[in-house]
């Protein structure tokens, strides 16, 4: 089983791009804190890149901003490749199946607010008098 879940706050601006195809990816990468302190005191932080597919990395480019604490869970991704030296390298990605948006809204650097339309009317039904008792069986 590949399942990893993560809880850390982005590094930077969510990047949205399109494959040759046409399918829409978001690139991002979250700083998430290991539970330990080092021996100076410090604490050790990892830094996880992140790729989410289509609708939901669209949710994560349109509501996201660096900074933003975001909850990750998916499944790690090994991508060999060759470098511009030709030296194999090895990349890992975490491929996101659900981002939970941690960072509430009120906040001031909270997460980007979803643009608003113009609030629509609300048509009421008109309603007309009716007498017509004469119709009444009993």
């Amino acid at each position: 089983m590949n399942k990893v879940f993560l809880i850390g706050n982005l590094t930077r601006d969510p990047e949205l791009s399109e494959t040759t195809s046409g399918v829409s990816l978001c690139r991002f990468s979250i700083a998430v804190n290991r539970s330990y302190s080092g021996a100076g005191g410090e604490r050790q932080t990892d830094f996880f890149n992140c790729v989410a597919w289509r609708g939901l990395g669209e949710n994560v480019a349109r509501y996201a901003k660096k900074g933003n604490k975001v909850a990750v869970s998916g499944s790690i991704e090994l991508r060999n490749y060759e470098d511009n030296q030709g030296v194999k390298r090895t990349g890992v990605d975490i491929v996101a199946q659900d981002v939970e948006f941690l960072t509430p809204r009120s906040q001031g650097d909270g997460f980007a607010e979803a643009p608003q339309s113009a609030p629509q009317e609300r048509k009421r039904a008109s309603l007309q008098a009716f007498d017509d008792d004469s119709d009444i069986p009993f």
